[in-house]
């Protein structure tokens, strides 16, 4: 999918969430701290989300990254196979994500893997919307520094860090390659 197609179908996709649940700008704009103005350009293709920007609007909308990307129209598989499954790059960052869970199986649990780049940054404010859903962060390669709660964790591979998505955090590779991890995210009680 091209990069102004992709643009138009996140734009598409959160005007019809947000309007499946009966949401005005305004109410999407306060449940998650993205200005009004912003919501609409990017309602209309005129601007990208980044990554944190994004899971504020799914975390207000009540859905993870997941789950936002997954197309509703599929038929329910319990495989997800690697050629078909959703890839989305953060325009901030330059970061990759890839949904790895099955979609719309129902289950509150999605499964990630993202390939973050050497040096870049990407700040998650905590987000009242995201309080009940948390995360394990598991590294394969690289290196990553991961802020919960005001304190930073170095981790190499083999590491797992545990955390709530609303808390609020901040990844930062401070390597010169870039980082692979895999994040298991529990949307909980929803």
């Amino acid at each position: 999918m091209a990069v102004d197609d992709l643009e138009m179908a996140i734009g598409a996709r959160i005007k019809e969430l947000r309007i499946a649940r009966g949401l005005t700008l305004e109410e999407l704009a306060n449940a998650s701290a993205v200005s009004r103005a912003m919501i609409s350009r990017i309602e209309r293709a005129e601007a990208s989300p980044t990554a944190s920007l994004l899971s504020r609007l799914c975390a207000a909308l009540g859905l993870s990254l997941s789950a936002f990307f997954a197309e509703e129209d599929e038929e329910v598989s319990p495989l997800s196979r690697h050629a078909q499954q959703a890839i989305w790059r953060d325009p901030g960052t330059g970061y990759v994500r890839r949904a790895v869970s099955p979609p719309a199986t129902g289950s509150k649990v999605d499964v990630v893997e993202v390939i973050f780049p050497a040096g870049a940054s990407v700040i998650f404010p905590p987000n009242a919307a995201s309080a009940e859903m948390t995360q394990h962060v598991w590294l394969f390669e690289g290196e990553m520094e991961v802020t919960h709660r005001d304190v930073a964790h170095h981790l190499m591979p083999g590491d797992c860090l545990f955390m709530g998505v609303g808390d609020g955090h901040a990844f930062h590779n401070p390597g010169e390659v870039p980082a692979r991890y895999s994040v298991i995210l529990d949307r909980g009680r929803l």
